[in-house]
């Protein structure tokens, strides 16, 4: 379809086998193929705030992830990192971790199994309720963690010469603003 000038108004129109974009312009009405539409609502789909976050993050989980393989910690998952995300210090049980973690109990179970035949964590029986479990870092678990924090410093360093100091800082703390006025208090307090 032609580029138009004068445009009013945009609506959506649903016929049974077909979405059609008519942007009611100055001139009459043009009409945009189902294709340029489907084309549009996927960038604006993909391209949405969350979407930035998801990006940023992922970005810096899969450079602190290499980082860990390379330093001698190759059978870490990115799985495993919302562990160690969410476990804080000391023993938490199975369902704090996986409130934290924002999933299911049966999930958050077949990770910490993993982890736990890899050495990383230990599940114990908790010493307040004999019924649940509290996971603990092992000395592995424990070494791996402190690599990690190095790792992400430098992987934030290096985030801060590319965007900049003062625009990271500033970045950083509206996010951790934004957590707080939004109640979403999922990190960990230990």
């Amino acid at each position: 379809m032609h580029a138009t000038r004068g445009i009013e108004n945009v609506c959506y129109a649903f016929w049974p086998a077909d979405l059609i974009h008519i942007q009611v312009a100055a001139g009459g009405l043009v009409e945009k193929t189902t294709a340029e539409t489907n084309r549009k609502i996927a960038h604006a789909l993909s391209s949405n705030f969350a979407r930035l976050l998801i990006e940023v993050g992922g970005d810096f989980d899969r450079c602190v992830l290499a980082r860990l393989h390379r330093a001698g910690y190759p059978d870490i998952r990115p799985a495993h990192q919302i562990v160690f995300a969410n476990l804080g210090a000391g023993a938490v049980r199975v369902s704090e971790l996986a409130e934290r973690a924002q999933i299911t109990q049966q999930a958050m179970g077949k990770t910490l199994k993993e982890m736990e035949r890899r050495g990383y964590i230990v599940r114990r029986v908790d010493r307040h309720d004999k019924r649940a479990k509290a996971i603990e870092l092992t000395d592995k678990g424990e070494a791996m963690a402190h690599c990690a924090l190095r790792i992400q410093a430098r992987v934030r360093q290096e985030y801060a010469i590319k965007i900049g100091v003062e625009e990271l800082d500033a970045l950083e703390q509206q996010l951790r603003t934004a957590l707080g006025k939004l109640r979403l208090n999922h990190l960990p307090e230990t």
